[in-house]
């Protein structure tokens, strides 16, 4: 059986998010705050930092029983743990509106072997519990212990000194890692050539691009032979083909008893690579299951209760474009969710320019319920919607021939681009469609789709 590499127990993590200041009534409430002031400064300086939630206790991890003074940065280690008090039932009233719980009360374990995909909204707290686990951030209150040597990859310039070059850095993380200079002379050239950077390895990497610290971020802490990979959604900065590679080195990773960790929001990946998901939403965890399943009740659960149709919340002035809602109708123009497989499915976009563009591109993909993408479209080879956009409210619409989905449920994402690869806006899977009725009466699985192709008989 198994070895459990990471046990978290209980963990939770607050943060401090400022305190809203009070209105005055009057000009008399102004001046009496103006002397007060000082002193209630002082007293929120002191807490900026401290929870007054009891006693405090120090870190520490313990290595074959001995309980010693945490250090940070990756420690070759059989047993690393962090133990703090548990948080209250309840906390003063001062502090509800300056607080906020990025992590509550997170159980979970991994075995030796496996590929966790964690998954959860933007701000649910996948990132916050793998720099608890990478030991950059500290909890708040929990146990979580991690039985190995841990390399992370979390975000683009973690781990790098920018004024040393690719060859620096690698040597540098590897003596980090515990690495002897004889083994990071063997693992050289395969990082090199995995990161595919080899004209630039004697360059300071302050001068890489986004996409190239990427994939030497990603080759370093892949080749030197961690026993437990910690992986964000950083690779969403490589390229196809990178992220095909490094998704494949996970795998191999994992076929030689190393772990991996990986938050991503592409479910394909996920799906591909991770047999469980650990679902986490609004700190807590939701779910911790089979890939499949867990993904289809996530992306369920960010559906508009409204079927057939979605209005999206108007995005701050920093966006220059964006889509405004999202509607599906029938042959009869009616707004629906459920679609007779003989029925025609039409697709409006309704999207806003704040300025003059020459071109702007529309896309549609339809997923399956894993997330899995089936097709996309787009508007750019139609001359009708190609611009140029005067600022304004627009609507665009896109039909899905009837017979052309077998009957099934699907999901829709929508997105609005400009040409060539800018992306002004995106919404995943934000309708869900079904589609009903068989049109051959033949067979009962006929694939995803079922488009009547033009036959001849030649003979």
């Amino acid at each position: 059986m198994s070895e459990t590499v990471i046990q978290v127990e209980d963990l939770s993590k607050r943060y401090r998010i400022g305190i809203r200041e009070q209105a005055h009534k009057n000009f008399r409430e102004a001046i009496m705050d103006g002397f007060t002031a000082p002193i209630r400064n002082f007293r929120r300086l002191k807490n900026l930092t401290r929870f007054n939630d009891g006693p405090s206790q120090r870190n520490e991890r313990r290595v074959n029983g001995k309980e010693t003074t945490a250090t940070p940065g990756p420690q070759r280690l059989s047993h690393l743990s962090y133990s703090t008090p548990h948080a209250p039932s309840s906390m003063p009233s001062w502090q509800n509106n300056d607080t906020i719980w990025a992590l509550k009360n997170v159980s979970f374990e991994v075995k030796e072997g496996e590929i966790i995909g964690v998954i959860g909204r933007n701000g649910a707290g996948k990132s916050t519990l793998l720099k608890i686990l990478s030991r950059i951030t500290e909890p708040t209150s929990g146990d979580a212990r991690i039985y190995g040597r841990t390399s992370s990859l979390l975000e683009v310039g973690t781990g790098f000194h920018p004024e040393l070059t690719g060859r620096e850095n690698i040597y540098l993380n590897g003596a980090i890692l515990g690495m002897k200079k004889g083994e990071m002379d063997r693992k050289f050239d395969e990082i090199v050539r995995f990161a595919e950077i080899e004209r630039f390895i004697d360059t300071p990497v302050k001068r890489y691009s986004s996409g190239m610290y990427v994939r030497l971020a990603f080759a370093v802490a892949a080749h030197l032979e961690p026993e437990i990979l910690l992986v964000d959604e950083v690779l969403a900065v490589g390229d196809a083909a990178f992220q095909r590679k490094c998704l494949g080195k996970m795998g191999d990773l994992s076929e030689k008893g190393r772990t991996v960790l990986l938050v991503s929001h592409n479910m394909t990946s996920i799906v591909k690579l991770c047999r469980t998901v650990l679902w986490i939403d609004k700190g807590h965890v939701r779910a911790i299951d089979d890939a499949r399943k867990t993904i289809q009740a996530y992306l369920a659960s960010g559906l508009s209760s409204s079927k057939g149709k979605v209005v999206f919340e108007e995005p701050d002035g920093t966006k220059e474009a964006y889509v405004s809602s999202a509607e599906l109708r029938n042959g009869n123009n009616q707004v629906t969710s459920e679609f007779d497989v003989l029925s025609p499915i039409k697709v409006g976009i309704v999207f806003c320019c704040r300025r003059r563009f020459s071109r702007l591109r529309i896309a549609v993909v339809i997923s399956l319920l894993d997330g899995m993408p089936l097709l996309s479209t787009t508007s750019q080879d139609y001359d009708s919607i190609q611009g140029p956009f005067e600022a304004g409210t627009y609507q665009a619409q896109m039909l899905i021939p009837d017979q052309f989905l077998a009957s099934g449920q699907y999901y829709l994402t929508v997105a609005l681009g400009e040409p060539p690869e800018k992306q002004h806006d995106l919404h995943e899977h934000v309708l869900r469609l079904t589609v009903l009725g068989n049109p051959f009466r033949l067979a009962r699985n006929v694939g995803f789709l079922v488009y009547p192709f033009e036959w001849k008989l030649l003979s």
